[in-house]
This record gives structure tokens, C-alpha cells and sequence, in this order.
């Protein structure tokens, strides 16, 4: 370490990496992540990336990026604003400048602002950013990044092109020195990762610590900062993301109900993590089935629920769409199944690789006729373990598909995640019907019990002979009925069912805040982080300001109504233009008001700080 240098403690930091789809930026920040988390930081991030495999290079909607924040605190957000941004060319300085801190830091490599580079980020002829005065609000820092990696690998073998690849961790070694990291996490996965690859693993090693060597010998900053350990439950965490916990969640759920999973899915962004995930599992008896299209995908996942398995399937708002039919034959047939939706920009194919809560109104009624289905949603990445947990059992324990909502910022994002031991996980009970019991002459298919659920009965168990399709049933024996008193009754059965579930999930509890006050925040789904710290912020001044967020949309808590009542007024954020508001004013008559935002972008703390304080 270079003598002229000084380490100052800070409590968090947000860096924003940003650069050309090919520069690497998702796995620079994911590599600066796992070591955030190594290190005991508390860490939220958001990836953000073109929807193209290979967008236009050099140009502005070509510009991907990572958003790390990490504290020695709580945190909850990836944060508002970026202490850092790393931009590998002029495109990604522009597209991310706007949401950078005064006063923050700019690492800029020059090789990125050429004139082609300024040209495609649409600069005005002559216009250097770098050069022009216009960044004097900033910390600039100017770095040939491609040169000095050509530099360092001159030795290596390898075509100018494959040379030019390791940019990234020459990127990443000049922020571990910044930030006093040592490097054995991304070492150790460069050898696991290029090991049988020599000269690749070369490239990138040889790369990471020139960029270390260089911050230390150009003594560009003379501070170095460091971040503590988070103060959090001790237990042994990893960082995870939503899809993963979700995949884990799944595995873990399985084992507890001792219940095989058949995953009969299409692939579609941001839900395809979840396949590749859960077909590396294979020795938990996980089945994977990659169908030619999304019908066939829930499909085969119904058929595997009819033979006694826990059925699963897996997409996106289009996909929702073209699965709704099947959706309704599932509803019909009354058996397990998971739909798990990863919910993005829409309609039609949208916004692929932007977040949204768009489709919690398909979710309710997206499907004909009366056709209801309970509703569960995640409300950071690490929940999605829990979530997808309790949807499994809410299936099979009431016979009935379930809804599971989470969108890209959650399936993407990453977080720490202090993992259960296997014996702290309650058992999942799971009941088949295994013969006609003691008077009982015929197997009747749609005979209920208290809670109004059928039994199930797996094909090719002797007696237990029954029909299944998508025609009207008749109550009890599960004949085919087009008697109109029959279907309005069974339209009235399955709704109640549904409905009873409610006596059987937790009570909404708040999650910061008085009992009683001013305003409630009431969200669902990845607004969680922003909403909690904004209401800490005003609780921490003195307001009368709650935050609950709900787990459970379809049914609600059943003490939902009395918390909603107890605040002078309800504000209800939503990345959508206004679709749980609608619900609650439907089933609850309160003027809740809304705050709604559709850029493909979370909502960020200050903007409901801001809002809460007008209606304050």
C-alpha cells in the first residue's frame, strides 16, 4: 500500500457500473457483490441490462449496469443515488450521470470517449464530457482502462479481442484496493470458472491485480475507504437473488412434504433463472421439463399434479397470458399446482429486462369465468424462499393452484440471506386418498371437508376411478353437470374455498410504525425496501407514519379491514399504474391514495419520503 495513503471508515457506499453490454458489468458487480457479502456488509442490488443479447455497442439504450449498495447498517434499497459510478464509455456516463451524488466519484475510461464513443452517445460534435469543464461538480478520475489491460496481458497469447474481455476485472482490482478488499473471492472463481482455460484464467488474474497495482501506484486517491461489518442476527449468511432463493425454496418444500417437483416450463426473461436453477438439483428428485411453448409448459405441470406430484410452472406477463386457459382447467380440477410469476414491464413483450408490478390485476381476473385463485408475492430476494414455501403448502393443503408474484428487481437483485437449517422448517403434511374407506360404496371426487377441500387421489389407485376435464362438475361425484343450480353452486364452492383459506394465514402485522396514526403505507412486492426505509425516516422524526406490506394478496389477512381503518389516510405505492388500489378500494371503501411509477425502475426512498410528507 502506497505510504501517501490514508483509510477512512465510511458507513455505506453505492456504486453504479455501467458500460457496453459486452464490457462485462453485470459480472464485475456481481464479483464486488459475493465479496461484499464475504466480508459481513449488508448489500442490496439492482442489475440493469438491455433486453437485446447483444445490443447496438456504444449507444445509449446498448448501456448496461449494476447498482451495488453496501453498509454497515441495515439496508433495504440499492439506494436513491450512486456515490460511485464506474462508466467504461461516453454512453454510459450519459445514461447515468442524472443519478450520480454531487460531489461523488467518476472513474471514466478514456477509451470509451473517443469520437465514434461520443458520436453513438449522441454528444454534439466537438463535445468531450471528460474534457469540457461540465464535470466539475464530481471527482473525475481518467484511466486508459483498454490500454493498460492490453499492457498487462502483452505476454498473453490471445487476439486483441479476447485480451480486451478482461477490461472489467482490471476494473474490479482498482475498486477492491479503493475500497481495501482483498481478492481471493474472485480469484477462487476465476480458477473454478476458466480453470481447464489457461489462458483465459491468465488473462483475468493478471488483469484483476494490475488494476490493484495501478490504484496503489498512481496514488490517484489518497484516502482508501472502508466498510464494516454490518450489525445483523449472527448466523452464517450468503448473498442470494430472488430466483435462486426461489428455486432453494422450492427444493426445501419438496423435501418437506416428501413430495416430488415436476417444473413443465418455456423460458422467458426474468423467469428462465429458475429452470436452469432447479434442473442443477436433479438429486432431489426435482424434474425438469423444457416444453415447446408455454401452454404445453403448465400443461405437462398439470398432468404431474393429476399423477400425485407437486406440479410447477414458470414465466412472465405474456406467458400468464397464454397459460390462463389451462389455469382455469387446473381451478377446475381443484388440484396443486404453483404458477410462479416473474413480472415484468408490459403489455405484449414490453419491457423484457425492466421491472414492473404489472400484472396483479391478471393474476385476480385474467382468466373466463368465475375463476379465483389465491395470490402470494415476495417482497425482497431472500423471501422469495419463504414465499414460494408457503405457496407450496397453501397448495397442497387446499387443493388448489396458487399464484406466486415476483418481478425482475427481486429475481434479479441480490441480498444477504441468513439460511435456515433444515429442521427449523415446519413439515408440509400431504394426504392422499388411499382407497374407499369403511360404507363407502363409490369414490366421489368432490366430496369436501371442512375447509371445503376435495380429497386427491393419485390415478391407478384401485377404487378410486374418476373423471377430470374442464366441463361444468357435478357437486359431490364430479359427473359432468350443465344443470344451472349445479354450476352456480360450484361457482359459489370454489370461491368459498378460496375464501376460507384466510382462516388459515397469518395476521398482517405492521412493520414500522405506530398501531394507529396519520398515514399508512401499504405496499406488496419489491416496493418493500423503499417503503421501509421512508417510513423509517419520518418515524425516526416523530410522525405517525406505519408501513405493512402484504404477503398474502388473494385472500387478504382477515384483520386487514381493521388495520385500514385505523389511519387517517392509506397511500398505496405501486411500480404499475394503480392496480392493488383498485382492489382495496373495491373490497375495503376507503379513498386510499396511490403513488405510481412505470419508467421500468424501482421507486426510490426520497420520492416517498417526499410524498408522504405532502400528505402529512
Amino acid at each position: 500500500m502506497s505510504n501517501n495513503t490514508s483509510i477512512q471508515q465510511i458507513e455505506d457506499v453505492v456504486i453504479k457500473f455501467a458500460g457496453d453490454s459486452g464490457d462485462g458489468m453485470q459480472l464485475t458487480g456481481t464479483q464486488f457483490s459475493n465479496n461484499t457479502a464475504l466480508i459481513g456488509n449488508d448489500l442490496s442490488t439492482f442489475p440493469d441490462f438491455p433486453a437485446e443479447i447483444r445490443a447496438p455497442q456504444g449507444t445509449l439504450p446498448g448501456v448496461s449496469g449494476f447498482q451495488l449498495h453496501f453498509s454497515s447498517n441495515r439496508i433495504f434499497t440499492p439506494g436513491d443515488a450512486c456515490d460511485v459510478l464506474v462508466a467504461m464509455n461516453a454512453a454510459a456516463l450519459k445514461a447515468n450521470l442524472k443519478g450520480l451524488k454531487k460531489g461523488g466519484i467518476i472513474i471514466a475510461n478514456t477509451d470509451g470517449f473517443d469520437s465514434k464513443n461520443l458520436r453513438l452517445a449522441n454528444y454534439p460534435e466537438g463535445i468531450n464530457p471528460l474534457e469540457d469543464g461540465s464535470l466539475t461538480d464530481y471527482q473525475l478520475h481518467t484511466m486508459d482502462v483498454t490500454k493498460m489491460t492490453r499492457e498487462a496481458l502483452k505476454e498473453i497469447n490471445m487476439g486483441m479481442k479476447e485480451k480486451d474481455r478482461a477490461k472489467n476485472m482490471f476494473v474490479l482490482g482498482f475498486l477492491y484496493w479503493l475500497y481495501d478488499r482483498d481478492m481471493a473471492s474472485t480469484e477462487n472463481f476465476l480458477r473454478e470458472k476458466f480453470g481447464k482455460k489457461q489462458e483465459i484464467l491468465d488473462s483475468n488474474l493478471k488483469a484483476l491485480h494490475a488494476g490493484y497495482n495501478f490504484a496503489d501506484t498512481v496514488e490517484a486517491f489518497s484516502t482508501r475507504f472502508k466498510v464494516e461489518k454490518a450489525r445483523m442476527e449472527p448466523g452464517t449468511y450468503r448473498s442470494i437473488t430472488g430466483n435462486t432463493a426461489l428455486a432453494y425454496g422450492l427444493i426445501a418444500a419438496s423435501q418437506k412434504a416428501d413430495l416430488p417437483i415436476f417444473l413443465g416450463t418455456y423460458p422467458i426473461t426474468p423467469a428462465s433463472d429458475i429452470l436452469h436453477e432447479l434442473s442443477r438439483h436433479k438429486n432431489f428428485g426435482i424434474r425438469t421439463f423444457q416444453a415447446e411453448d408455454e401452454i404445453a409448459g403448465i400443461a405437462s405441470a398439470i398432468g404431474a399434479s393429476y399423477g400425485g406430484h407437486m406440479g410447477a410452472t414458470t414465466t412472465s406477463g405474456p406467458g400468464m397470458a397464454l397459460k390462463s386457459e389451462a389455469m382455469g382447467l387446473a381451478v377446475m380440477l381443484e388440484i396443486p399446482l404453483l404458477i410462479i410469476d416473474i413480472q415484468r414491464g408490459g403489455p405484449s413483450t414490453g419491457l423484457p429486462t425492466k421491472t414492473e408490478q404489472s400484472d396483479l390485476l391478471q393474476a385476480y381476473y385474467g382468466r373466463n369465468g368465475e375463476c379465483p385463485m389465491p395470490i402470494v408475492s415476495a417482497s425482497t430476494p431472500s423471501d422469495c424462499f419463504d414465499g414460494i414455501f408457503e405457496a407450496f403448502r397453501m397448495a397442497v393443503n387446499h387443493m388448489t393452484p396458487v399464484i406466486f408474484l415476483s418481478d425482475g428487481y427481486i429475481a434479479n437483485g441480490a441480498e444477504p440471506w441468513r439460511f435456515p437449517k433444515s429442521e427449523d422448517l415446519p413439515a408440509i403434511p400431504v394426504k392422499f386418498k388411499k382407497g374407499l374407506e369403511e360404507g363407502e360404496e363409490h369414490f366421489l371426487p368432490y366430496e369436501r371437508d371442512e375447509n371445503l377441500v376435495r380429497p386427491w387421489a393419485v390415478p391407478g389407485t384401485p377404487g378410486l376411478e374418476h373423471r377430470i376435464g374442464g366441463l361444468e362438475k357435478q357437486n359431490i361425484t364430479g359427473n359432468v353437470s350443465y344443470d344451472p343450480e349445479n354450476h352456480q353452486l360450484m361457482v359459489k364452492i370454489r370461491q368459498e374455498k378460496v375464501d376460507k383459506i384466510a382462516d388459515h394465514i397469518p395476521a398482517q402485522k405492521i412493520e414500522v410504525g405506530p398501531e394507529t396514526g396519520k398515514v399508512l403505507v401499504l405496499g406488496w412486492g419489491s416496493t418493500y425496501g423503499a417503503i421501509k426505509s421512508a417510513v423509517l425516516e419520518l418515524v425516526a422524526e416523530g410522525h405517525a407514519v406505519a408501513h405493512a406490506h402484504l404477503r398474502h394478496l388473494r385472500p387478504f389477512p382477515k384483520n386487514l379491514a381493521g388495520i385500514l381503518h385505523s389511519y387517517d389516510k392509506v397511500l398505496i405505492p405501486e411500480i404499475n399504474n394503480g392496480q392493488l388500489i383498485r382492489i382495496i378500494r373495491d373490497q375495503f371503501l376507503i379513498p386510499a391514495e396511490g403513488y405510481n411509477k412505470i419508467m421500468g425502475v424501482p421507486i426510490t426512498k426520497g420520492e416517498l419520503v417526499a410524498r408522504i410528507r405532502e400528505m402529512l
